[in-house]
């Protein structure tokens, strides 16, 4: 049975929407038939540009050494694409750090508004799309790749506040996508609909005699593939009955309760953020994600690693100042671990058709509204990515001469099979897909 024809049966039954990914997604209905890979997408945010001569690698090609602050990519070293070169050229309305974060995932100008940036540089929201809303809706339009949610947005201690500098998604021109930054928030979204100690044994018990309800109204040529479920369901009560790990939705615990929403609880917000994310892909709820640290001109004070100033303060000292230097590096090094360690999870998470780990169909995009925070430079923006699934040659250090980033935005979409002839600005990506093959 095919994964659509699958899907249509369990909503025929009318089940809830909490049901339906519960269900689903379970490869024991139509175990006979592959399954195909799900190509997934997350796109990492962390502010205020980089160190350069501590991020990128001297060499080009595959045999490249890791500066400092991607140290803790060397287990994925063969997993990684480091694009230098690669410039965000849009321009028009906004101060840098605004045309920075609300035009990265856009590849297009903000429009003109009163949201007053600095420099007395105004701007609205940006005039059309992101590339994460862009692919999700494109996985959404099929069958075969659309999921419950399509996509989360997920945010790490980003501020209350909605600007051009808290926003990186959007649904559409004028369109902002707020991310979430409580993990109490995110695991409602996706298990709250779930009656409390409702289990996968007590659906079926349902399905089961919604099942024997509909034989009794079709022809014999239905009522033969109605027993093929019902034998299937059988199948799978049994193997829930001897193992909980044949269950295709596996809830994780509740996040640990009384955590404060603050600065202090980074670190532990980062993790229960990323244990989501692992847990929503792997039930397949979501194949598109955001997730973001902080915002634009973000004053994270990381006392976690020893540093009392905000980053953003950090991020303006001039490059004498050794110190902030050194600190600027640990900042950013504190970012690669946390997105190693999103690396880490997915590796060691098997697919959920039995075929090798999550990392190797899932592409993480580390990226940055600055390629360096003094001086406020959109030209060589960090862009790091990590993982598979897209067809890339993975491995590499590549150096390019100012290619718009637009057209990295336009080699993900085709990625995913989405063959847009631009993105964004059309005159920045008139050149096609950066080749990345």
């Amino acid at each position: 049975m095919s994964l659509q024809h699958r899907r249509e049966f369990l909503r025929r039954l009318g089940l809830s929407a909490a049901a339906l990914p519960l269900l689903g997604g379970l490869t024991s209905l139509g175990a006979a038939e592959p399954v195909a890979s799900r190509q997934r997408v997350i796109f990492v945010f962390s502010p205020n540009g980089t160190v350069p001569p501590a991020f990128w690698p001297d060499e080009e090609g595959a045999n490249f050494k890791l500066k400092p602050i991607m140290k803790s990519f060397e287990p994925f070293k063969n997993r990684i694409l480091t694009l230098k070169g690669v410039n965000n050229r849009v321009r028009g309305d906004g101060d840098g750090h605004m045309r920075g974060m609300s035009c990265l995932l856009t590849g297009i100008e903000l429009f003109p508004g009163n949201i007053m940036g600095g420099g007395g540089a105004p701007a609205g929201w940006a005039s059309g799309p992101s590339v994460d809303q862009v692919i999700r809706n494109y996985l959404q339009s099929k069958p075969e790749t659309k999921t419950r949610m399509g996509s989360l947005e997920i945010g790490v201690a980003v501020g209350n506040r909605a600007d051009p500098w808290t926003r990186w998604s959007y649904a559409g021109a004028n369109q902002p996508v707020a991310p979430l930054s409580s993990p109490y928030e995110l695991f409602d979204k996706l298990y709250g609909s779930m009656k409390e100690g409702e289990n996968l044994a007590s659906v079926l018990d349902g399905l089961k005699g919604d099942v024997a309800k509909v034989a009794k109204n079709v022809d014999s040529h239905d009522r033969a593939l109605l027993d093929q479920h019902t034998t299937a369901l059988r199948e799978l009560e049994r193997g829930l009955k001897e193992s909980q790990a044949a269950a295709a939705l596996q809830v994780p615990a509740v996040p640990v309760p009384g955590v404060a929403l603050d600065n202090d609880s980074i670190p532990q917000i980062t993790r229960m953020q990323t244990e989501l994310l692992i847990s929503a892909f792997q039930n397949d709820m979501a194949r598109v994600s955001t997730f973001q640290f902080t915002n634009s001109v973000g004053s994270a004070r990381m006392k976690w690693i020893g540093i009392e100033e905000g980053h953003h303060s950090l991020s303006h000292d001039p490059d004498l100042n050794t110190g902030s230097t050194e600190k600027l590096i640990k900042i950013n090094t504190w970012f690669a671990e946390q997105i190693a360690y999103l690396a880490k999870r997915l590796q060691e998470t098997p697919e959920p058709n039995g075929k090798g780990n999550m990392l190797d169909n899932t592409t993480i995009v580390w990226t940055n509204e600055l390629g360096k925070g003094n001086s406020h430079t959109h030209e060589d923006i960090p862009w790091v990515l990590i993982g598979g699934g897209l067809g890339f040659k993975t491995g590499r250090a590549l150096k390019f001469t100012k290619e718009p980033h637009n057209r990295l935005l336009l080699a993900l979409t085709h990625g995913f099979g989405h063959k847009l002839k631009t993105f964004g600005n059309p005159s920045l990506s008139e050149a096609g897909p950066l080749k990345l093959g």
